[in-house]
């Protein structure tokens, strides 16, 4: 042992409160570093050992983290490889660095985990919860008790003494300091284990239980896996979740390396929910669950692991999103899915149509987010309507292609967005021979306008958003059974009962099925405000705090309407024409509060008549 005390190799005296200062956001990743290292001396030691001429006894390997509360000490201890007092003076001694100004000036704003990666600063991790750290360590290949004790406080002065120590391995013991008390409670070292090392591929102990499961799903071969093994990880994953649809096993080792597997949930209504629930390993040592970036955006609606060495195990943010590596892996999984979905698809359309509820939000997310996916997903992309059938866009086109083609030769796709609320427009449609799609999806507002401008000489419409013959005008001419003048004094009687802000009144001339009062939302303001609603406005965000405003569209007709304009009373005139307005508001849901109560004994009073 050359240097039995010395001053750690860094170009500074201020190394440690810079470590402890910029690492202390991030100060549980500690214990991450500590395990992952014994992990990897462990399995070191393993794969020397079978190359040895001479194998030693292996024994029990495993790596064990124990709390001595008394001493307020944290230990983690492993059976691995094991160092030398030269290994210790090479690899824990030397830490290069240009200046404490330099390093504070260019990495001020990076996190504690990104800094760790950077410089390979997982064992001087412990400093940030310690008052002192000691390492004690003996070579599988030393002579039985030549071990060594390295000590530091902290500051760059360590020291380093021989140490009685039978057992091949290293264990470091970190004196935690007061502001770091949490380290010392079980539950807290527990959740900290489970989070971080639940996956290891070395058998973790803590208070005499092992708590990791060292071959996962991911690391196996499919062809070593059932449905039910698939649908077990899943479970241990995420106890709490419905069964997953289905999944895609990843297990790639050329241009990169890349394991995992991926899971389609059953989507709720809120994406938000469901995101952050992919899970990046790096050997099997979790990093994160944030991957937005690293992967598609619309991806992150996945459930699973994606586990790679050529993903860092401590990087920014920026550096993953700029990485080649990242990027081809980020491609790699695109076009899985899209493989995946394809191929459910094309094997069995019947059981792809039944999920379809579950599994189109996020087809429909992928496609309006990246433009790669939507080439791939137009083919299996469905659109379903109203009596739930279920069509591809070039399906979809040839069935109303000829029948929903208006007079200027564009072909319009009706919808709906809920089938309930709105079925007398679908039922009027319906009676024209129209098709109508059922869209009620949480991004269909987004994806109608995304899809409009893909459809070729084509345009949406909801069936609400004016009469059917205006929604899909044809050549044919339909004749009023009023006069222009009746139909104006028919106009300005229902001025005087509605408000004109709201609702915008003209006559026209309808079928006599139709009813009599036909109310629309124009499609551009509604669109315009749903967006604005949904956070995707484009400059439209004003018009969420803007009336709602309607068309109301009277059939001149309508036998009805003609036997009020007909009344000679005029007060009687003035009440019919209020219930007939009443009526088509109460129709939508739009007679509420006093509107309501006045409606209901004007009723009374007219039944009475």
């Amino acid at each position: 042992m050359t240097n039995p005390t010395g001053k750690i190799n860094v170009q500074t005296e201020n190394i440690f409160p810079i470590i402890k200062k910029f690492l202390y956001s991030d100060h549980e990743i500690f214990l991450r570093e500590l395990v992952a290292n014994a992990v990897d001396a462990t399995q070191k030691f393993s794969a020397l050992n079978r190359m040895a001429e001479k194998p030693v006894e292996s024994g029990d390997l495993y790596v064990e983290v124990k709390i001595d509360k008394e001493n307020k000490t944290l230990h983690v201890i492993d059976r691995g490889l094991g160092m030398t007092g030269e290994e210790v003076e090479k690899y824990i001694n030397q830490i290069a660095f240009s200046g404490a100004e330099e390093f504070v000036n260019k990495y001020k704003d990076e996190s504690g985990a990104q800094l760790i990666g950077k410089f390979g600063l997982g064992f001087y991790s412990a400093f940030m919860v310690s008052d002192h750290v000691a390492l004690h360590s003996r070579s599988w290949l030393a002579e039985e008790g030549d071990a060594v004790r390295w000590t530091c406080d902290g500051s760059p002065s360590y020291n380093m003494e021989k140490l009685a120590k039978n057992d091949r391995g290293t264990e470091v013991i970190l004196a935690i300091n007061d502001d770091s008390l949490e380290f010392l409670e079980p539950a807290r070292i527990r959740t900290l284990l489970n989070k971080y090392c639940g996956f290891l591929p070395v058998e973790i102990r803590f208070e005499g239980e092992k708590i990791n499961n060292t071959a996962p799903a991911w690391v196996k071969k499919p062809t070593e896996l059932t449905d039910e093994d698939y649908k077990a990880f899943y479970k241990e994953l995420y106890p709490f979740a419905e069964e997953p649809l289905f999944w895609i096993h990843l297990n790639v080792d050329f241009p990169f390396n890349l394991t995992g597997i991926l899971y389609f949930p059953k989507l709720k209504k809120n994406l938000e929910v469901q995101k952050n629930k992919i899970q990046l390993y790096c050997r099997q040592v979790f990093v994160t669950d944030a991957v937005e970036g690293i992967v598609p955006d619309f991806l992150t609606l996945l459930h699973g692991v994606i586990d790679s060495p050529d993903i860092p195990l401590n990087v920014s943010r920026s550096y993953l999103q700029s990485d080649s590596n990242v990027k081809k892996i980020s491609n790699h999984i695109l076009k899985k899915v899209a493989d995946k979905l394809e191929e459910l698809f094309k094997e069995n359309r019947n059981d792809f149509e039944s999920k379809w509820d579950d599994i189109g939000v996020f087809i429909k997310y992928g496609m309006l987010s990246e433009e790669k996916f939507f080439e791939r997903a137009n083919k299996f992309c469905l659109l379903k309507n109203v009596d739930k059938k279920y069509f591809t866009f070039e399906e979809y086109r040839n069935l109303i292609s000829l029948n929903q083609e208006d007079k200027d030769k564009k072909v319009i796709y009706l919808y709906t967005t809920n089938p309930e609320d709105q079925y007398a427009y679908i039922n009027s449609a319906k009676k024209k021979g129209y098709d109508v799609l059922w869209m009620d999806g949480v991004i269909d507002t987004h994806f109608v306008n995304f899809i409009e401008q893909k459809v070729e000489n084509g345009s949406f419409a909801r069936v609400d958003a004016d009469t059917i013959d205006k929604l899909i005008s044809k050549e044919e001419i339909r004749i009023s059974k009023l006069t222009e003048e009746q139909q104006t004094q028919l106009k300005e009687l229902v001025e005087t009962v509605v408000n004109k802000e709201s609702y915008h009144v003209s006559v026209a001339p309808l079928s006599e099925d139709d009813a009599h009062i036909v109310l629309t939302r124009p499609e551009f303001m509604r669109r315009m405000k749903e967006m604005s609603a949904s956070g995707g406005g484009g400059g439209y965000s004003f018009m969420g705090e803007m009336p709602d405003q309607y068309n109301m569209v009277l059939n001149c007709n309508h036998p009805f309407v003609g036997k009020i304009l007909g009344e000679t009373d005029a007060a009687l005139k003035a009440s019919l024409m209020q219930q007939a307005v009443d009526l088509a508001l109460l129709n939508q849901g739009l007679l509420k509060g006093e509107a309501l109560s006045d409606f209901t004994k004007r009723s009374i009073d007219l039944l009475n008549k």
